[in-house]
């Protein structure tokens, strides 16, 4: 086994080493989640932490790491004899892989054994292996929801529960758990954010020394892994030894009603959603005493807190940037400091010190109106429905008008794609349609068809007991039908004739609110777009929505419309990207209005560019933008070329009257 890094040698990262270390101190915070670019030893840290867990004393041979001096009840290895005596060895850190199946992650019980011979034989899987250890998710962003789900939710229980068509298991599986994730791909659910603990945003350091220092490190580490462990040996014994006085100081530890004042203060003034916020605070807080060696909670624990604990729960959509004003933090502190908490000795006293009450004159606020900037300035020449010169040149980026919610769009036929929420999918999770025989391992056994599959053969099997004779070729498997995420690739017009102000700012609030439910629903997004002389992909597919609002909100315009060269560019893209995803389906989302006038023969260019994606049956749809009041129905024709319908953007909206709810027309090569 390699020598992991040291904890102690790890590089600046001090939010980061602190979570986890209050996580060390008081598992009972709920975990961290640590965000970061690419490169910023998030998983560094994380394995390095399980070399300073203390040791646990389990029942020997128990599979469920059950504590001797208080036995789980229930443990499925059990009943533990009291006093059986224990052995100790190393707290574990289990690593969850991406690709984990349902099975992998709570376990699995054979089902051919539960019917034929009513036992309950269950391989335990990882949430038994981490517990009383950590449990660490790289890439916990990519993870498939359902998985996301039942580990949060044995995260919170402190227990597993396996279900198997009436037959069950329950474990205790209390873990450390840590998620790493890089915001580029992709971001969680608020509602899975919420779940987690803290949150940690990491980045790579600016400062050349620290960078050195690193490196430097590093490079000692490659050389000679086990003699920089041993140069780092006595420090990481000292912040073990302190984790494990932590621990034993935490019950000591006193939350006066005061820092409870501040605490629910906090969060209301940052208007998190439920109370889970404050108890994690409450959870941190006094584990912040205890580590730093206190039996009273004091306002810095709260601040520091309220830094790990809100950031993340203060994002109402993915568009939203984690963070928390440390100026409004430091005011509700204050204003919430001290009324009757009996630790007057720590910090400056004096609650109506020189800037107490009413000096607003300090600091003013920062209302000086740099947002009205862009939506206010005077409209440009060509607002009024008359087109630009084709040859206009660029202009400067519009904001995007306020989302609104869409209307579903979704891919004809019945994929097998990544679980999400937009098309029809053959999947693990959903209805159940019909049984077939399993291939490989059986995970969701349909019992009607496998009672159907045995009966016939009972007698020549010789049953004489009530019990059914189930051999393996009559295991049926479910067959279930839900829903898959797209790759949903944005084909965007920005030449001149979308360059008038407002009409460009409807169109990306068109695109914005599509990104918003591509978020929703689990899809990979991609952006395309064309002006002037050519087309170029402003965003690769991707998982992280946020980065394609953001190429969208920088989006300049103007020039031609070289609706063909944005056509083939797109195309090239699926090409490419089918080699990658084969099972995840395409849907084009074409936003023009529909005009072509860059190159030769520009329309029937474009003509036969849309034609190509109507032969592989690619489902696509037009958002009509052309406005006024006379109207050209180009972007209708062009919808007939691409095999696909158009929409205005008036029938885009959820709430429209102007036309039923449309799914995508046209065959898709599956479908076919």
């Amino acid at each position: 086994m390699s020598t992991p890094f040291p904890f102690t040698a790890v590089v600046g990262q001090d939010d980061l080493r602190l979570a986890l270390l209050l996580n060390a101190v008081s598992p009972a915070v709920g975990g961290v989640l640590v965000r970061g670019e690419k490169g910023t030893a998030k998983s560094t840290a994380v394995r390095a932490l399980s070399a300073l867990m203390p040791e646990v004393d389990v029942v020997p041979e128990c599979r469920f790491s059950c504590d001797p001096a208080s036995p789980d009840p229930a443990c499925p290895d059990g009943p533990h004899a009291p006093g059986t005596a224990g052995k100790s060895r190393p707290a574990r850190m289990v690593e969850l892989p991406v690709g984990a199946s349902e099975d992998r992650l709570v376990g699995a019980l054979d089902i051919e054994r539960a019917l034929s011979e009513g036992v309950k034989a269950f391989e335990p899987g990882l949430l038994a292996a981490a517990h009383r250890g950590i449990l660490y998710v790289d890439e916990v962003n990519l993870l498939h929801d359902h998985l996301v789900d039942l580990l949060l939710d044995a995260a919170a229980m402190g227990a597993s529960y396996v279900e198997r068509e009436g037959v069950s298991v329950r474990h205790a599986a209390r873990f450390l758990l840590v998620g790493t994730m890089n915001p580029e791909e992709g971001e969680l659910r608020p509602q899975l954010l919420d779940r987690f603990g803290l949150t940690v945003e990491v980045a790579a350091s600016r400062e050349p020394e620290q960078r050195v220092e690193v490196v430097r490190r590093r490079l000692a580490y490659d050389a000679d892994p086990a003699g920089f462990a041993a140069r780092w040996a006595d420090e990481e014994a000292d912040v073990r030894a302190r984790i494990v006085a932590a621990r034993e100081l935490l019950p000591s530890v006193r939350l006066g009603d005061g820092a409870l004042r501040q605490i629910a203060a906090t969060c209301a003034a940052f208007e998190v959603d439920g109370m889970r916020a404050d108890i994690v605070m409450a959870r941190t807080a006094t584990a912040l005493a205890a580590w730093a060696g206190r039996t009273d909670v004091l306002a810095e624990d709260v601040r520091q807190a309220a830094l790990l604990a809100l950031p993340h729960r203060r994002r109402r959509n993915p568009f939203d940037a984690p963070g928390l004003d440390e100026d409004k933090l430091d005011e509700t502190l204050e204003e919430f400091s001290g009324d009757d908490d009996p630790d007057p000795d720590q910090g400056p006293d004096g609650p109506d010190g020189p800037d107490g009450g009413g000096g607003g004159g300090g600091q003013p606020e920062p209302d000086e109106g740099p947002q009205g900037d862009d939506t206010g300035a005077p409209p440009e020449a060509g607002e009024n429905g008359q087109p630009q010169p084709s040859g206009a040149g660029e202009q400067s980026a519009v904001r995007a008008a306020e989302p609104f919610r869409t209307k579903v769009l979704s891919v004809p036929g019945i994929g097998e794609g990544a679980a999400g929420r937009r098309s029809r999918a053959r999947t693990e999770h959903g209805r159940t349609t019909g049984a077939r025989r399993p291939r490989g391992a059986l995970t969701k056994l349909h019992l009607a068809a496998t009672v159907q599959a045995a009966a016939p053969h009972q007698r020549a099997r010789g049953r004489s007991g009530p019990g059914l004779v189930v051999r393996r070729d009559d295991l049926r498997q479910a067959t279930r039908e839900g829903r898959e995420g797209n790759l949903v690739l944005f084909v965007v017009d920005a030449s001149g004739s979308m360059a008038a102000r407002q009409r460009m700012s409807a169109v990306k609030g068109a695109v914005l609110s599509l990104l918003l439910d591509a978020y929703q629903r689990r899809d990979k997004v991609g952006l395309v777009t064309f002006r002037g002389s050519g087309a170029d992909v402003a965003l690769p597919p991707t998982s992280s929505v946020d980065a394609a609002a953001t190429r969208l909100e920088s989006l300049p315009t103007g020039g031609r419309t070289p609706l063909a060269a944005g056509l083939l560019r797109a195309h090239d893209v699926l090409r490419v990207e089918r080699l990658r995803d084969p099972a995840r389906r395409p849907l084009v989302v074409l936003v023009t209005d529909g005009r072509a006038t860059g190159g030769p023969e520009p329309v029937a260019l474009a003509g036969r560019a849309a034609r190509l994606f109507a032969a592989e049956g690619v489902a696509s749809v037009v958002v009509d933008c052309e406005s006024g009041p006379v109207r050209l129905g180009l972007a209708g024709q062009l919808a007939g070329e691409l095999g696909g319908t158009a929409v205005t953007l008036d029938e885009l909206r959820a709430d429209s009257i102007a036309g039923l709810v449309r799914d995508v027309q046209g065959t898709s090569r599956r479908a076919a």
